[in-house]
């Protein structure tokens, strides 16, 4: 599979921030598929294979997911604290995308194993620039583990 192939997981449930993202993807020139989903119940029946999530072709295993902290039903450290728990996923780089800056937030998301704490910037051309960073970091040049 072609880097270009390479699905990201976006898991944010702010309509405008979902599309500033797919735009940052657009105006950076990545042409990676994202799959979006809007809670944190959704993201975790799309990463186990659970419908309406279970065609692997049309809803692959993502190789990066963008997690937002405050989403409904199931809040992105409790997505991130169930992804930690599945053997078969628990490596999948998780890149945490929110406007907190808090750290009680950013302490105990690192503890509980994310890869990345970013928080979203208000200009534009700065989310284009962490996209093209996370691209090159995350899909171009890190080296993946098995699964």
């Amino acid at each position: 599979m072609s880097k270009e192939q390479d699905t990201i997981l976006l898991v944010e449930d702010n309509h405008k921030d979902v599309l500033l993202l797919q735009r940052a993807f657009r105006k950076a020139n990545i042409v990676n598929p994202v799959q979006v989903v809007n809670d944190g119940d959704a993201a975790v029946l799309y990463l186990s294979g659970e419908e309406p999530y279970g065609d692997r072709t049309r809803y692959p295993l993502p190789v990066l997911i963008l997690l937002d902290l405050k989403l409904p039903r199931r809040s992105g450290a409790e997505v991130l604290m169930w992804l930690r728990q599945q053997p078969e996923l628990r490596r999948l780089p998780v890149v945490v995308l929110t406007s907190s800056r808090e750290y009680a937030d950013i302490n105990h998301i690192y503890d509980i194993g994310v890869n990345a704490y970013i928080v979203k910037p208000v200009i534009f051309n700065e989310l284009v620039e962490i996209v093209i960073t996370l691209n090159l970091h995350w899909i171009m040049f890190n080296e993946r583990p098995q699964f």
